[in-house]
Order: structure tokens, then C-alpha cells, then sequence
């Protein structure tokens, strides 16, 4: 078993379809719109087969995205070498993102770095 996609809804659809494209290689679809129901959305996809389904509809609630909440708190992406970690962050910071911690080696040995990414959500850059 595997996990199909993971989908989220955001507010700005193009935006967070460039931010997946630009930074972690991603392969947008064309866009599906339902003209009755307002909803738009791409698929993103990556190297590896995994699919990420960015969602907007004309009507939806934004509530605050502290990052200890319950639910939804990350997406990893696995760059395959600390040197990409570094870089990858360092231009994440350069154009604006905030660095939450890292890059570092975790407790459990992982090489990693955190950043707050469009919309709040936050993204782990790893090996």
C-alpha cells in the first residue's frame, strides 16, 4: 500500500503551484476548474511518483496555522545530500522564507532543515 497524494487547500492556487515547481522540482498539471461549483486545483508531481493536490474554492475558512497544532504539520522532501539541504535552505532564506531550525542533525540522525513556507505551511528540507 502507498499513499496516493496528499492534498491541501490555499488561498493563492498559482502561487503555491510556483512555490513546488521552482524549489522542489515538482511537474504541475493543467489546471481542473468546475465552472458550477468555483473549485480549482493542480496536481504537482515529484521524481520519486509521489503527487501533492493543491485545492482552492470561492469560499473557505483560513484559520490561524500555529506550528504545534494537531493535525497537518509538515511535508518532507528528501533532497538527497546534505550539501542540497544546505543550499536549498539557504535560498529559501535568501528569497524570504523563515528558517524555523537547521540545517542540523536531529536527535534521531536525520540531516535536516524547517522552513515556514507560502501560507504558513511548513516544509522539511532532508537527505
Amino acid at each position: 500500500m502507498k499513499i496516493e497524494h496528499v492534498a491541501m487547500y490555499v488561498n493563492d492556487l498559482e502561487a503555491a503551484r510556483d512555490f513546488f515547481v521552482k524549489y522542489f522540482g515538482g511537474v504541475s498539471n493543467d489546471c481542473y476548474h468546475n465552472k458550477t461549483t468555483g473549485f480549482r486545483s493542480y496536481f504537482i508531481s515529484f521524481d520519486d511518483g509521489a503527487r501533492l493536490e493543491i485545492m482552492k474554492k470561492p469560499s473557505m475558512e483560513d484559520s490561524e496555522k500555529t506550528i504545534n497544532r494537531t493535525g497537518y504539520i509538515h511535508i518532507a522532501f528528501s533532497v538527497g545530500s546534505a550539501g542540497e539541504v544546505d543550499r536549498l535552505t539557504g535560498q529559501l532564506r535568501e528569497d524570504g522564507f523563515e528558517v524555523l531550525s537547521g540545517p542540523r542533525i536531529t536527535g534521531d540522525g536525520y540531516y535536516e532543515s524547517c522552513i515556514v513556507g507560502f501560507e504558513g505551511n511548513q516544509i522539511e528540507i532532508t537527505v
